[in-house]
């Protein structure tokens, strides 16, 4: 009876050591599981936060860019501003230099003109006292 006793006792004990074994390959395989699904968690999240991160980088580039090309058009405004003011100025100085030639030159030609006309006027005057005599 005891033999028989000893008996049921080590085939429960190897029973209940199966069972363990069983039940430990089952605990690594869950455990082996879920450490996969948490690192393919991780690698998603990761995955994501550096997504993230990418298109804030290119946010702030574009926004970068975009003040810069502004920045560039307000400079290339303010000098076209300048040269078209600088133009305008230049215009009027060679306007007036060119009134200034011109009335010059009208005052020129209009001395000419009267010492001319003087000329053929005093001729006239001679002429007539010339052909006064004459007479």
């Amino acid at each position: 009876h005891e033999r028989e006793h000893d008996r049921e006792v080590s085939e429960l004990i190897a029973k209940h050591e199966e069972e363990m074994e069983k039940l430990r390959a089952e605990l690594n395989k869950e455990q082996q599981h879920l450490l996969d699904e948490l690192q393919q968690q991780m690698a998603a999240t990761h995955k994501a936060e550096i997504e993230q991160a990418q298109l804030q980088s290119q946010t702030l580039h574009s926004l970068e860019l975009e003040a810069l090309r502004l920045s560039l058009n307000n400079m290339h405004t303010s000098q076209l501003e300048l040269v078209q003011s600088n133009l305008r100025k230049e215009k009027e100085t060679a306007l007036v230099e060119l009134r200034e030639m011109l009335n010059d030159k009208r005052a020129q030609e209009l001395a000419i003109l009267q010492s001319r006309h003087q000329l053929e006027w005093e001729k006239i005057k001679e002429q007539r006292l010339k052909e006064k005599e004459d007479l």
